[in-house]
């Protein structure tokens, strides 16, 4: 709470409040110029001050840890690190003053900047057969769960609603889906082969669910089709607040807000926070007690943001043996990299050589943030013999402070164990890396002849 990045989101949250300086030190009982240097981080902030920020700010001590800030500099050294831009270099300090005193125009410039790589993606011939332009809409789908904190009380009071009428043991919550589907809606479910997933014929009222689905994710599909039916009110008021850009961006965006509500029904959030805080967040205890995936409760738990009430603050991620992000959210301010690769030594990429066990890692970014993060790999069904089936990483993690409350930590020096990684090669400064894959883009190369180090791309410290 009390590291670099707090003065700028004091600054931010006292902006967006039109105080001044003046008045903000005067309701925390301060002098302005001690609040000053505060902002310019200067000044370290006592445990009692930061709580007197949040009342006098109205947020939760969670909002003051500047990860949105974070977050917001990641992208930013992205994008003016981006060679094909051909822009002079922008100086840490500068993305820093950009971040935090105009974050408006920051989102502004990463807005331009993702379009930009669209525009630069159809040039180069990345474009659908049709000739129609690809508009991303992952990413504004993604940027919507970003903003929320991965949080909806909407969704999580509709799903409430349901779980208080079902009124049943977790072990019982698939078999009363079912029936509540039967009785309410009068449909019927049924599992046999099947081309896809899920089938729902509307004038039949027929849920066809695929043989090759597992226990757990039939469960799933279930409350997914009684979130279509029962929370369809609070989903589109989600997503009427948010007026998505395209039609394509809406239905993406309609898809992940039902996934969510399907999660909150199978895993009603007061219930579920209390039983991950007991089993210390043993995921595959905690997935047998809500009978769903190792999946389904990782992502759960990365949900349980609700103030007054929040959970150990966790990111969530799959990725899959190339590299590609197919999910993502972070409760716990780790700076994700939009664009490009992430860091090769991280458990995250790891994981995959040991298909089936939870791999934990103590992960240590360049400026010192600590994580404790954990990963193993996930297996889809194959839809046919000889295809091979989609196998993924599912990974989480939490600042360090949290590891107390996590099983996985037991056994961990926690100081010893760590291991550095970086956002991106592009963006890391270690130069000792065995695993680089690209130089860094702020720094000069250095080959020597004479000499080979562990890095295969040695380069010069900036001055």
């Amino acid at each position: 709470m009390t590291g670099p990045l707090i003065g700028r989101t004091v600054r931010r949250l006292r902006q967006e409040r039109a105080l001044t300086q003046q008045a903000l030190a005067t309701r925390l009982g301060i002098s302005s110029s001690y609040l000053n240097l505060i902002e310019h981080d200067q000044r370290s902030v006592t445990a009692a001050l930061l709580i007197k920020l949040a009342e006098t700010f109205h947020v939760e001590l969670a909002e003051l840890s500047g990860s949105a800030e974070r977050q917001l500099e990641v992208g930013l050294r992205e994008a003016f690190a981006d060679p094909l831009l051909g822009a002079e270099a922008v100086a840490e300090a500068e993305v820093q003053q950009l971040a935090a005193a105009a974050p408006n125009a920051a989102r502004a410039v990463l807005a331009l900047y993702r379009a930009w790589r669209v525009a630069r993606e159809d040039a180069s011939g990345i474009a659908l057969p049709s000739g129609r332009r690809i508009l991303l809409p992952n990413e504004e789908a993604r940027d919507l769960f970003d903003d929320r904190a991965n949080y909806f009380p909407e969704l999580e009071a509709a799903a409430e609603a349901i779980a208080t009428e079902l009124d049943v043991a977790p072990a019982e919550r698939n078999h009363a889906i079912a029936e509540r589907l039967r009785r309410r809606h009068g449909m019927t479910v049924t599992v046999r082969p099947l081309e896809g997933l899920r089938a729902y014929d509307a004038a039949a009222r027929h849920l066809t669910l695929s043989e090759s689905l597992p226990r757990e994710s039939r469960g799933f599909h279930m409350a997914f089709q009684l979130a279509l039916l029962e929370a369809h009110e609070a989903v589109e008021g989600v997503l009427g607040a948010v007026k998505p850009s395209t039609q394509e961006a809406a239905a993406l965006i309609r898809i992940g807000l039902l996934n969510y509500t399907a999660g909150a029904l199978l895993m009603p959030y007061l219930p579920y926070r209390e039983a991950a805080a007991s089993l210390r967040h043993d995921m595959e205890a905690l997935a047998a007690r809500f009978g769903v995936s190792f999946e389904q409760a990782c992502q759960r738990l990365s949900t349980l943001q609700r103030p007054g009430a929040r959970g150990v603050p966790f990111f969530f991620l799959r990725v899959d043996p190339a590299g590609n992000v197919s999910k993502r959210f972070s409760a716990a301010g780790f700076p994700f990299a939009r664009f490009g690769g992430s860091c090769p030594r991280w458990v995250v990429h790891t994981a995959f050589a040991s298909p089936g066990a939870l791999r934990v890692q103590v992960a240590e970014l360049p400026d010192g943030a600590r994580f404790l993060c954990f990963a193993r790999t996930v297996t889809g069904p194959a839809a046919r013999w000889g295809e091979p089936p989609p196998v993924h990483v599912v990974a989480m993690g939490s600042p360090i402070s949290y590891a107390p409350e996590i099983v996985y930590a037991e056994g961990l020096d926690l100081d010893r164990a760590a291991i550095g990684i970086g956002l991106s090669c592009r963006l890391c400064d270690r130069p000792d890396c065995r695993s680089r894959a690209f130089p860094p883009l702020e720094h000069r190369l250095a080959f020597d002849p004479a000499r080979r180090g562990m890095s295969p791309y040695p380069f010069e410290a900036k001055r």
